[in-house]
C-alpha cells in the first residue's frame, strides 16, 4: 500500500501547498485496499503530522480505551501514568531502584522508619509547589481511604495486623513513614504515583448522596485536558475517544540534563488508540507509527523489514508475564444470584479436574505453534529473571492419560459418547472468556478447546471486547474460566495483591471492595489462606534466604492447586524507529521507562 510520508521538519512550500492532494491520493490508495474505516485513520495520520511541521513528536499505539484520567483509579489502561505521573523512587531497565521525586532516602536500623527527601523546585504542570504535603494526603488521604479501592492499598497494608504506616510530613521536603514492622519491599512500593493536594483534597472529603466520595467521580474522560494536574514529564493535551490521546511537554518538569537542557527532549507523544493488533502492524509497516509491540506472528516479517523501514527490533528476553487459564473458584453470590452456576463450581474447586484440565492442554505445543518456539513454559508465579525464583517439582506436562486418571478418581465418568460427566450425570462444559483484541490468545483459546474435547470436555470459547473482558474480571465476576495475561513478577511483593485473599486483584475468587455491591457466601480455601499468610510473613522478613525459602513454598502450593494454571512467558519484543534515540527496552519494565531521555535524529 502506498502512503506518502511527510517530514515532520520539512516546510517547504511546495509540500504545503500540495498536502490536501497528498491527502486525497492516500485516502483513495487506503480506500481500494483496506475499506473506508482504515482510510479515516490514514486521514488523521497525514493532517497530524501537515500539523506538526515544527514540532518534535513520536506516535504509538495504545490498545485500550481510557475509562478515567484519576490516576488511582486508572486499571486498563495504566499506560497513561508512563508519561503523566512518578512516585518517589523508580525502577530502571535492570529492576533497580533509583531517586526520582525523592532525592534520597534514609532507613533506620530497625527497619520500621524511612524517611524521604524531597528534591527542590519540584513543580505541578500549573506551576504550585509539589511538597511533602503532597506526599503525606497521597498516602493518608487516598491510598488509605477505606472507601477508595485503589490498587496501591494493598501494597502497604503491612503484617498479620494488616496496618498501614503511619505518615506525617516533617517539613516541605521531608517526609517520615513509620512501619508497625520491618517490611522488606517497601522502598520499592514508594514508587506509586504521587497525587496533587490542591486538587483532590476537596473531592476526597467530600460524599455524594450514595455516602461515596467524590473523588471516585473526579476527572473522568470528559475532563478538559487542561484540568489534569500532573508531575511527569507530559500532560494531556487532549483526548478524542476512540481515536488518540495527545501529551504535551509538560513545562515544570523537574528533569534537566547535565547540560542544564530541560526534558524531556520530545515535544509531543501521540497514542494512537488500536485495540487491534493486525491494525498496528499495517499501520507501523506504513509509516504511520514509530513503535509496535511485536506479536511471534510478526516476528520474521518485521526482523526481514528492518532495513528498509529503518526501524530496530529489540528483543528484552523473557516477558516478565505469562499467559494462563483460571476458573472462577468464588462460591459466593452477589444480589441473590450465584456468580458462578453451583453445578460448574464443584467442578472448578475441585484440585483434580484443575490438575487434569492442566495436564489436558499441550503447552508446548502452543509455544512452537503459536509463539514460533520464541519464549519457554511457565510453571510458577515469579519470574525466571527474579532471586526469588526456583524450578518447581511439580510439572504439568501433557499427559491425557494422567488428566483421565485424575478425573476419575474424583468422581467423574464418561458416556458412550466420549463425553465426560459428573457425578450426577451433568455434561461437562463450561464457558473460557479471552481478550478478543489479542490475537496470540484467540489462537490459543482454539488450541485449549480442542485439547479439552480429546478429555471429554466441551468448552464454550468466547473473545469478548477488552473492555467487558476487564469489567467482569474486576467489576461483576460473572464468569468462568478466562484466559489471560498474568503478572509474574521480579519481586514477588509486586502482585501481592493477586494473592491476598482480601486484595483487590484475587481474581480467582474475588472479595468486594469498597463500592462494589457485597458478595455473600464467598470461601477462602486452606491452601488459598495458606499462600496469603506466606506473602505476609515474606514480606516482613530481612533475611533473604528465608524470604526466598517462603516464597519457594507459595510457587509449590501455586502448583499443586493451580489458582492459574501457567501456559507459556513469551519473550518481550518491540519494534522502533531508528530515529528514536535512547531506546532501552527491558522486558522488566518496557520501552517508555525512560520518555524523558528519548531524542529524535533526522533519520526518515
Amino acid at each position: 500500500m502506498s502512503h506518502y510520508k511527510l517530514s515532520r521538519n520539512n516546510k517547504n512550500s511546495t509540500l504545503i501547498r500540495h498536502r490536501w492532494l497528498v491527502i486525497l491520493l492516500a485516502l483513495i490508495t487506503a480506500m481500494s485496499t483496506t475499506g473506508f474505516a482504515y482510510a479515516i485513520i490514514i486521514y488523521h495520520q497525514i493532517t497530524l503530522k501537515i500539523q506538526a511541521t515544527s514540532i518534535s513528536e513520536i506516535i504509538v499505539p495504545f490498545p485500550t480505551e481510557p475509562t478515567t484520567f484519576n490516576p488511582a483509579l486508572i486499571v486498563e489502561s495504566a499506560y497513561i501514568l508512563n508519561y503523566t505521573y512518578e512516585g518517589l523512587v523508580k525502577e530502571n531497565a535492570r529492576g533497580e531502584i533509583e531517586p526520582n521525586l525523592a532525592k534520597s532516602w534514609q532507613t533506620s536500623q530497625d527497619n520500621k522508619q524511612v524517611i524521604y527527601t524531597l528534591r527542590k523546585g519540584l513543580k505541578w504542570s500549573d506551576g504550585k509547589p509539589l511538597t511533602a504535603e503532597d506526599v503525606v494526603f497521597t498516602y493518608n488521604e487516598i491510598y488509605r481511604h477505606p472507601d477508595i479501592p485503589t490498587y496501591a492499598k494493598d501494597f502497604f497494608i503491612i503484617g498479620k495486623n494488616r496496618t498501614f504506616p503511619t505518615v506525617r510530613k516533617l517539613d516541605n521536603l521531608r517526609v517520615e513513614f513509620t512501619l508497625p514492622e520491618p517490611f522488606a519491599p517497601f522502598i520499592r512500593a514508594t514508587k506509586l504515583e504521587i497525587l496533587p493536594a490542591h486538587i483532590f483534597r476537596e473531592s476526597v472529603k467530600t460524599k455524594n448522596q450514595e455516602g461515596i466520595p467524590k473523588f471516585m467521580s473526579t476527572w473522568g474522560t470528559d475532563t478538559p485536558p487542561e484540568n489534569i494536574i500532573v508531575n511527569g514529564p507530559y500532560t494531556i493535551e487532549s483526548y478524542t475517544p476512540s481515536q488518540r490521546i495527545i501529551f504535551r511537554k509538560n513545562p515544570y518538569y523537574w528533569r534537566k540534563d547535565i547540560k542544564g537542557n530541560s526534558q524531556p527532549y520530545i515535544e509531543r507523544v501521540i497514542g494512537q488508540i488500536i485495540p487491534n493488533q493486525d491494525t498496528s502492524l499495517i499501520q507501523f509497516r506504513s509509516g504511520g507509527l514509530d513503535y509496535i509491540n511485536v506479536n511471534t506472528d510478526y516476528f520474521s516479517l518485521l526482523k526481514h523489514e528492518e532495513s528498509k523501514g529503518k526501524f530496530t527490533v529489540y528483543n528484552g528476553g523473557l516477558f516478565v508475564g505469562s499467559t494462563a487459564i483460571t476458573f472462577n473458584l468464588n462460591k459466593g453470590s452477589r444480589n441473590g444470584q450465584p456468580l458462578v452456576d453451583p453445578i460448574k463450581s464443584r467442578w472448578f474447586n475441585t484440585v483434580e479436574f484443575r490438575q487434569a484440565v492442566a495436564y489436558g492442554i499441550d503447552r508446548q505445543q502452543i509455544l512452537n505453534n503459536i509463539y514460533k518456539g520464541l519464549g519457554k513454559l511457565q510453571n510458577s508465579p515469579i519470574a525466571v529473571q527474579s532471586k526469588y525464583y526456583s524450578p518447581v517439582q511439580t510439572v504439568y506436562e501433557y499427559n491425557l492419560q494422567k488428566a483421565k486418571k485424575l478425573l476419575l478418581k474424583a468422581g467423574f465418568k464418561y458416556n458412550n459418547q466420549g463425553q465426560l460427566l459428573d457425578e450426577q450425570g451433568n455434561i461437562v462444559r463450561f464457558s473460557l472468556m479471552t481478550n478478543s483484541t489479542n490475537n496470540a490468545l484467540q489462537a490459543m483459546g482454539v488450541h485449549i478447546k480442542q485439547n479439552l474435547s480429546n478429555l471429554g470436555i466441551t468448552v464454550d470459547f468466547n473473545p469478548v471486547a477488552a473492555s467487558i473482558f476487564i469489567n467482569k474480571l474486576t467489576q461483576t465476576f460473572d464468569w468462568e474460566c478466562q484466559l489471560l495475561e498474568v503478572a509474574v513478577g521480579q519481586e514477588p511483593n509486586d502482585w501481592a495483591n493477586v494473592w491476598l485473599p482480601e486484595a483487590g486483584w484475587h481474581f480467582f475468587n474475588q472479595e468486594s471492595q469498597a463500592g462494589q455491591t457485597p458478595i455473600i457466601g464467598r470461601q477462602v480455601a486452606d491452601w488459598e489462606r495458606k499462600i496469603g499468610n506466606l506473602y505476609i510473613q515474606a514480606a516482613s522478613e530481612v533475611d533473604e534466604s528465608k524470604r526466598k525459602a517462603m516464597y519457594v513454598e507459595t510457587q509449590q502450593i501455586t502448583q499443586e492447586y493451580l489458582p492459574f494454571i501457567y501456559l507459556v512467558n513469551p519473550l518481550s519484543m518491540v519494534a522502533v524507529r531508528n530515529r528514536i534515540q535512547g531506546i532501552e527496552h527491558s522486558a522488566l519494565i518496557g520501552t517508555f521507562w525512560n520518555t524523558y531521555d528519548l531524542k529524535l535524529t533526522d533519520i526518515n
